[in-house]
């Protein structure tokens, strides 16, 4: 469990495995299996984090590729009622508690400086992420590797507890603007290290969370930075704009990025200006640089052209 690495995987995983199933029981043809583990994979996300929007959203704009009514409509629903049955067992609440900020001239400006650089240091995100994917061990190294890399995370995480786990906790504090500058610094660059050493190793884990704890210690770390030029805005309102920014960019998806900040956070309208310009300058950026998500990272180049074509529009 100490693993830098996400736990939001295993649902996605589940959802996408049961779709399949389904679909080799109904015999649908490949277009509709594609659309059926997207939304089962979606499913399983919204229900992990109560987000049935986002987890809709994300299925079709990150794992499909595609934002289609004709494809919105299963999408929805299958998120709704994924959702609904894990408010049987899981709390209604927001995953981040956060206070309601209030929009300003100086954080909009912000945002769109910030916003590329967040496009940029997603980037290197994803390629070292594509990297250490790649290089993971092989044979007997595969019984050795985890083993040194938890044991290593393990020795530095006595003087940083907060790289153990997919992120969540730190982020909360950065959102709250409860740490401390120079450790702000110091996890920027120990946390994706961390992160990319775990899934090299061969740990598995999901990245979703870990990338949303990064864009929050990048913006907190920009944020701390720009109050000394123009005080008065919150820490907390940094990190959540700089969450969503490299959450957009990393899985080059800003309209599902934005809904589940939102439904995350249980916010609408009071940071919604500056969160956009970050959004869309950073994906803008990334996209240029590197049209790899960070799960398109993860594929083969086979892979990678198997799903290019599937998000081809099928002949009439």
């Amino acid at each position: 469990m100490g693993a830098s690495l996400g736990r939001e995987g295993a649902p996605k995983q589940a959802g996408a495995v049961i779709a399949n199933a389904l679909s080799d029981r109904a015999g649908l043809v490949a277009e509709q299996r594609r659309l059926l583990v997207a939304c089962g994979a979606g499913a399983g996300m919204a229900a992990a984090y109560g987000v049935p929007l986002g987890g809709a959203l994300f299925a079709l704009e990150v794992l499909r590729g595609v934002l289609a009514l004709r494809l919105v409509l299963p999408a929805l629903l299958a998120s709704l009622i994924a959702t609904a049955v894990s408010w049987v067992a899981l709390p209604d609440t927001p995953t981040y508690l956060i206070p309601a900020f209030a929009g300003s001239a100086s954080v909009a400006l912000w945002a769109l400086l910030a916003g590329p650089v967040a496009g940029l240091v997603s980037v290197v995100y994803v390629r070292s992420i594509a990297w250490a994917d790649r290089n993971r061990p092989k044979g007997w190294q595969r019984l050795v590797a985890p083993t040194l890399a938890l044991g290593l995370l393990g020795v530095v995480s006595i003087g940083f507890p907060q790289l153990l786990g997919n992120g969540q906790d730190v982020t909360q504090l950065a959102f709250s603007g409860e740490v401390a500058p120079v450790l702000l610094l110091v996890l920027l660059v120990l946390k994706p290290a961390a992160t990319a050493m775990c899934l090299g190793s061969g740990t598995p884990g999901g990245l979703f969370t870990p990338s949303l704890a990064l864009g929050a210690l990048l913006g907190g770390v920009l944020g701390h930075a720009w109050s000394w030029l123009w005080p008065g805005v919150p820490p907390g309102l940094f990190a959540v704009v700089g969450a969503a920014s490299v959450l957009a960019a990393t899985t080059q998806g800003p309209i599902s990025a934005t809904v589940l900040i939102m439904e995350l956070t249980g916010r609408d309208r009071s940071f919604i200006v500056p969160l956009l310009l970050a959004v869309v300058t950073a994906t803008l950026v990334s996209r240029t640089i590197e049209p790899r998500s960070i799960y398109d990272a993860r594929l083969t180049d086979a892979e990678i052209a198997a799903r290019l074509k599937s998000r081809e529009p099928s002949p009439k």
